[in-house]
């Protein structure tokens, strides 16, 4: 699973590399809040985030408010890391968009435990959207012949009869009937009427 360490310090960022490199991530690193924002809009985009609250150009919080804002289909788990303790401070990292924070200096066992926190939503989020992919294919295909139900085709035709004209371009279609289908299926049964219309 890929993992963020955005931390303009070297040496903690260093250290959080080396740290989950150890449990098994696969590290990118930011040394700033714009550069940590770049990867995080990436097409490649990491499922997890390790921000320090204090850096240049962009802080932290900043870097969660922005993530939140473009309403992710897949969000990263953006850990935010602060030596701040006051519960404010930590009601403010929350209410910007973190998913949890780790106070600075980290304790490794609730580092890696709260990154494990983050991996479970990234694994759950990634299912959920296979499953979401599988319902609407199912929404919209016939089962029997796989093609395009009569939702999808309706849809269809409705966004491409509002193009056409937009693109000045003209617009056919095309009608299937299979004569006499009742006697097929009369003659040879639901099974002999399901071989033809996949055929």
């Amino acid at each position: 699973m890929r993992a963020l360490v955005a931390d303009d310090d070297t040496a903690s960022r260093l250290l959080l590399e080396k740290v989950l490199t150890k449990w098994g991530y696969e590290v990118v690193t930011a040394s700033g809040g714009e550069e940590a924002w770049k990867v995080l809009t990436s097409d490649d985009s990491p499922d997890i985030a390790v921000l320090d609250w204090m850096m240049p150009e962009l802080d932290g919080v900043e870097v969660c408010r922005r993530i939140r804002a473009l309403e992710l289909s897949s969000p990263p788990y953006l850990l935010l890391l602060t030596s701040r303790g006051e519960k404010q401070d930590i009601a403010t990292g929350l209410e910007s968009g973190a998913s949890d924070y780790v106070q600075k200096p980290f304790d490794h066992d609730e580092l890696r435990a709260r990154l494990l926190v983050g991996r479970r939503f990234a694994e759950l989020n990634r299912k959920l959207l296979e499953t979401q992919g599988e319902l609407r294919r199912q929404a919209l295909t016939d089962p029997l012949t796989h093609i395009m139900n009569r939702r999808a085709i309706f849809g269809r035709l409705t966004e491409e009869m509002a193009r056409a004209p937009r693109q000045v371009l003209p617009l056919s279609i095309g009608v299937l009937d299979i004569d006499h289908f009742k006697s097929i299926n009369d003659r040879f049964g639901h099974s002999g009427g399901d071989s033809v219309l996949q055929t």
